[in-house]
């Protein structure tokens, strides 16, 4: 009887402004492993929020500071989804391809973050875990590189997370530089959307609104106690 074949180790890595951090965010983790483990060839050990830094200088973004601290509060009832603060810890703004760039190397040197992952010997890949519009966002003229977007898509690969009225296979199908690696891009379609949306969010505090149920309720406490989105 021939061996069966070991299974993929996945790390998944998701980079974004978390402007605050909403249950949005943290379902992709869980449709993302859920669509790959099903798949009999990957299991999904560990998932990591990475923050952007400061220096995006994105309108209205919350200092890092503040992003951290909701992240590490949203993600302390998860046991696989953790917060990787280095990128919001640099002094300038990091490239996502920086971003797993390091992850990959402190992962092979065995950093601090990663030493709870049962590893046993084997070695892991990370993945880049998004939304369709991010991946959409490849289109952009001069907003990538084409050397990080053939790095990103080849070397590490990604977990797309379909949106309402996106449709990443056509996308995928139609851009060269994608296609040729479409069998490092997976793409999970979200069967029950959850069309949450950080900036409503920010809105709707503003407004004195009640946002209770799309984020965690230790994320409400900690704007309200900080008095964050007046």
């Amino acid at each position: 009887m021939a061996a069966t074949s070991a299974k993929t180790k996945i790390i998944l890595l998701s980079c974004g402004s978390f402007n605050p951090i909403t249950h949005m965010h943290l379902r992709l983790f869980e449709l993302a492993k859920d669509a790959l483990n099903r798949t009999g060839l990957f299991d999904v050990i560990a998932g990591f929020i990475s923050p952007v830094n400061d220096a995006y200088g994105k309108e209205g973004l919350l200092p890092a500071k503040h992003r951290l601290e909701m992240i590490r509060l949203a993600t302390q009832t998860s046991d696989w989804i953790k917060l990787d603060d280095w990128e919001a810890k640099q002094p300038e703004w990091q490239r996502t391809r920086l971003v797993l760039d390091n992850a990959k190397e402190r992962l092979s040197k065995g950093d601090p973050l990663y030493s709870h992952l049962q590893l046993n010997g084997s070695s892991a890949r990370i993945k880049l875990l998004c939304g369709a519009d991010m991946l959409e966002s490849f289109a952009v003229p001069d907003l990538w590189s084409t050397e990080d977007m053939t790095t990103i898509t080849g070397e590490y690969g990604m977990v797309v997370i379909t949106r309402s009225g996106s449709n990443p296979e056509e996308f995928v199908s139609k851009t060269e530089l994608l296609n040729k690696r479409k069998n490092n891009i997976h793409i999970v379609p979200d069967l029950i959307y959850n069309e949450i949306s950080a900036t409503k969010i920010r809105a709707a505090l503003r407004n004195g609104e009640s946002v209770r149920y799309l984020i965690p309720d230790s994320v409400i406490d900690y704007i309200h106690n900080n008095n964050l989105y007046k």
